[in-house]
């Protein structure tokens, strides 16, 4: 699919991963609608690529809605890319064996209705719109690229919550691709390994900490960088045979249980 003059919305485009995708696809000539929380670090990402910033909580569907329409306002829609997602980490029980220690049931279903409701709440709402699209050379009406983990195969001690969200997300992939196929739309998944965000900080400390994370990765022994996962997402996004597919990007590590 040729994304050039198209019209894609990101969801958790203000930084990270998202932020690496919102960038590619401007650069390749999308016009790119960031959705995401923080408004600053949205706004500015927005301005710096000559896209659009809309703030969005997806746990909200009016919201995504909202950000549905403004990416049919500014063209051609027909690029979803869902990255917007929480982590908490949580032993499913306590040590001291009291009901009262086990794992938070409501941080359980927050990771659940951000990581997974809400990247199914933005696929249908986004995939109504594109449906109205015309065709492509390729019978294509768009395409969507969610964003999992490893940890959908892979969960660590303490990754319940955050495990269950990604690995819902490997589990809706095929079933969705098959619903929208009726309408020319594909969909795919790009599992990252351990990438190198700003959730690990900044400084001797937090460089030192991520090369040591790097050692477990089977080759390159470092970590990832968000704009290796992009690239992937792009390769999705444009490659008309890739559907229904999950691709792990990782360096190939298989992560330990703790």
């Amino acid at each position: 699919m040729d994304i050039t003059g198209v019209s894609a919305l990101v969801t958790g485009g203000a930084s990270g991963i998202g932020g690496a995708v919102v960038r590619q696809l401007a650069a390749a000539g999308a016009k790119v609608v960031v959705a995401d929380l923080n408004d600053q670090a949205g706004q500015a990402l927005a301005d710096e690529v000559g896209g659009t910033f809309v703030k969005v909580d997806v746990t909200d569907t009016a919201q995504i809605q909202a950000a549905v329409e403004q990416a049919r306002e500014l063209g051609d829609f027909r690029v979803l890319v869902n990255s917007a997602g929480i982590a908490t980490a949580q032993r499913t029980i306590g040590r001291d064996g009291e009901f009262g220690s086990a794992h938070d049931l409501d941080a359980y279903k927050k990771v659940i209705a951000v990581n997974l409701v809400g990247t199914f709440d933005a696929i249908r709402l986004a995939a109504t719109a594109m449906s109205h699209n015309d065709p492509d050379a390729n019978g294509e009406r768009g395409a969507v690229v969610n964003i999992a983990s490893v940890a959908a195969f892979d969960g660590q001690i303490g990754q319940a919550a955050y495990s269950s969200s990604k690995g819902g997300i490997v589990g809706l992939t095929l079933p969705v691709a098959r619903d929208l196929a009726a309408v020319g739309i594909r969909v795919n998944t790009v599992a990252p390994g351990l990438i190198d965000t700003p959730i690990y900080g900044e400084g001797e400390d937090a460089e030192a900490f991520k090369a040591k994370l790097g050692e477990s990765v089977l080759f390159p022994k470092r970590l990832g960088v968000p704009a290796e996962l992009a690239s992937m997402v792009l390769e999705c996004l444009r490659n008309s045979y890739m559907n229904g597919e999950v691709v792990r990007v990782d360096g190939g590590i298989r992560m330990p249980p703790k």
